[in-house]
């Protein structure tokens, strides 16, 4: 049976809406005021709350689901905020702290159970969705991570068996060799997991209105000079350091440094590793009113039409053509981070002719 918190400091009122909704079916909890909601809310896990606007002191509504969303236990709960002053400032307030939605007062009991129909089916809808996500990601992971892991471990584990039989027969080239492909396989072990970790936790944040809003509050207040260096150890990683042209400026960008890292580091590697040496992959940093603009651009095997709309987790375009390391998740995570913080990235490509990776991000207003 579904649970609903009503907290109102007017026992008829509650009564009155305890009742009609009882004639439906739902298990009605009470509460008299916001600490005694707040105690309700998270001993007994409701299904949805209704809370007014004004109890013991006005904006006692506002403060009760302001906390309610600072407690993970509680923060995803639906919430409809009655009122009998819904004016305009009011409702974006509610709105802005999280609210669902509203219910003006008075209100006829077609009214409740069209509110609490609306906001139950929402909330089912979205919890399916975050199922189906997860399922999907679940066999995703279920189809790729065994062959992906296991071709950097082989690359480990065949070396290590070799210096551990054939030691004293070896030359000191060889064996370092061997250690500098046991170095480059751990690392593409290593940035395998941390690709999978980040994307399964963004999957996560993206279904959490709390946990985008706390993204966006970062700030990276040098994005030009963060580009140039992650760029710069990228380029010298693969030895193209002479093909790599950087035009970058500093203003600050909505977005944490480790994030907006996170992104520069994704696509200038993509650019170097579908381009071919002595063919420049130039980065930009620059500004408009509302945006700043990062911008990988290079002279490679560029994508088709087909594979731009096809990104997507896991996904690997035309890996008959070519090896590709990881499982593919580079530009899916750049795109996601991107869109979390209410940016864009838009692929121009053409196949052959090469591509230019545009993100746009919004501007921070920390002073």
């Amino acid at each position: 049976m579904r649970k609903i918190l009503v907290i109102d400091d007017e026992a008829w009122l509650r009564e009155m809406i305890s009742l009609a909704l009882g004639q439906q079916g739902f298990e009605v909890i009470e509460a008299g005021s916001s600490e005694e909601g707040l105690s309700r809310a998270s001993q007994d896990s409701p299904d949805l709350i209704i809370c007014d606007v004004n109890m013991d002191k006005a904006g006692a509504g506002y403060f009760t689901l302001e906390k309610l969303r600072e407690n993970k236990q509680t923060a995803a709960i639906p919430f409809i905020l009655m009122t009998g002053l819904a004016d305009a400032k009011g409702m974006r307030h509610g709105m802005e702290l999280g609210a669902d939605d509203y219910l003006p007062k008075p209100f006829k009991i077609e009214e409740l159970y069209a509110a609490v129909d609306a906001r139950l089916r929402k909330a089912k809808t979205v919890r399916e969705e975050a199922e189906r996500k997860f399922s999907q990601l679940r066999n995703q992971i279920t189809l790729m991570m065994p062959h992906e892991m296991r071709t950097p471990l082989n690359g480990i584990v065949s070396n290590a068996e070799l210096l551990a039989d054939s030691a004293g027969t070896l030359r000191p080239a060889e064996i370092a060799e061997m250690g500098r492909e046991m170095s480059q396989s751990g690392r593409r072990l290593e940035r395998l997991i941390e690709n999978f970790l980040i994307y399964a936790q963004l999957e996560i944040v993206a279904n959490d209105a709390q946990s985008i809003a706390s993204l966006r509050e970062a700030t990276t207040l040098k994005p030009g000079e963060l580009a140039r260096s992650t760029a710069i150890g990228d380029a010298d990683n693969v030895g193209r350091l002479p093909d790599l042209v950087v035009e970058a400026i500093d203003v600050p960008v909505a977005i944490a440094e480790e994030y907006f890292k996170k992104i520069v580091a994704e696509l200038v590697q993509n650019a170097f590793r579908f381009s071919e040496p002595h063919t420049s992959v130039r980065v930009r940093v620059a500004s408009t009113p509302d945006n700043i603009e990062f911008s990988v651009i290079d002279q490679g095997r560029g994508f088709s039409p087909e594979h731009i709309g096809r990104i997507d987790a896991y996904m690997q375009f035309e890996r008959k053509m070519q090896d590709q390391e990881g499982l593919g998740l580079g530009l899916s995570i750049a795109k996601k981070l991107v869109e979390l913080h209410g940016g864009t990235l838009v692929i121009e490509s053409e196949l052959g002719a090469g591509s230019n990776v545009t993100v746009r991000l919004p501007l921070s207003h920390v002073a």
